[in-house]
């Protein structure tokens, strides 16, 4: 595993991701927005496992770059 980087929540994301981790990034992000959750203070991570990247919020949600390209979006509080 590679630490990338970290970035605010409504920040500008690394370049170097794919257009569906992206897409996914500003997804989450527009639904926090649209429930009013209060991000001011949360960060999103960037690692890479075997090449590919994982971006995980403060709060847990995860999204990961599956091996056809599409990105998954793993909400730890959505059952």
């Amino acid at each position: 595993m590679q630490l990338g980087t970290r970035w605010n929540v409504g920040g500008q994301p690394p370049g170097n991701l794919p257009e569906s981790v992206l897409v996914a990034i500003r997804e989450v992000e527009d639904e926090l927005a649209g429930e009013s959750v209060d991000t001011a203070l949360w960060r999103w991570t960037l690692t890479w496992l075997e090449r590919r990247p994982i971006v995980e919020l403060d709060d847990g949600t995860t999204i990961r770059l599956a091996s056809d390209g599409r990105a998954t979006v793993v909400n730890p509080h959505q059952e």
